[in-house]
């Protein structure tokens, strides 16, 4: 007689784990480990948005409101015009620093965003810190600031999707799983940070201010008569 043998079916599709599953488990869904990066760079992201108000505003000094006459604007770019000089070099280059991470922080929060959506927000925060600073009265409204910090946003942006491919094209060569991009910038983002607090902590702690003398809280009583 013959008998029909029955296909005899692996372990895991009875509802019972495999040899190889019960000795490896499963990794972390990927997923869920992304969402806690997103979080965690969101956090990155605020602290630096705290950092850049305090910087831009009152230049690591207490926060403070001016006095009603020191509204000066210029609204031609980088060249003296008037009473205003021309750009400072060392402040342009600081303000196009300053930026990079916004334009970094967008491209990685934000994928979809465009390179020129980049730019505009970038612009955006430019203008309104300069803005507060005309409505505090507590620095000048420069066309040239919202410029460079525009170009910087951009700039960072760049550089953030130069460093988010070469490090898939890394991982997909060591056949690493995907998601390391995302998981590199926090980590990147994580260390500038950690510098950035450093730095303003030892600047805080030391004798230097930035905030002209006849301004802010530094002013001498005699002079607020």
């Amino acid at each position: 007689m013959h008998h029909e043998t029955l296909p005899v079916e692996p372990a895991a599709v009875q509802g019972r784990p495999s040899r190889q599953s019960s000795s490896r488990p499963y990794p972390v869904d990927g997923a869920a480990a992304r969402r806690r990066q997103l979080r965690l760079l969101a956090v990155l992201f605020a602290v630096y948005l705290a950092l850049l108000v305090w910087v831009v505003l009152w230049k690591l000094e207490a926060p403070h409101v001016g006095r009603g006459g020191l509204r000066p604007v210029k609204l031609i770019p980088f060249v003296a015009a008037g009473t205003d000089a021309a750009s400072d070099p060392f402040e342009v280059a600081a303000n196009l620093m300053l930026f990079l991470p916004f334009g970094a922080y967008l491209r990685w929060l934000a994928p979809s965003c465009s390179w020129w959506g980049a730019t505009a927000l970038a612009a955006a925060a430019s203008l309104l810190l300069e803005s507060a600073q005309f409505a505090l009265a507590i620095g000048s409204f420069d066309i040239t600031d919202v410029i460079v910090n525009a170009l910087g946003g951009l700039t960072g942006f760049a550089l953030a999707s130069v460093l988010s491919w070469r490090a898939r094209r890394t991982r997909a060569e060591r056949g690493g799983r995907r998601g390391g991009s995302l998981a590199s910038a926090v980590r990147w983002c994580a260390v500038g940070t950690c510098a950035a607090l450093l730095a303003v902590g030892a600047f805080v702690a030391s004798p230097v201010h930035l905030v002209r003398p006849d301004t802010g809280p530094l002013v001498a009583p005699t002079q607020e008569r």
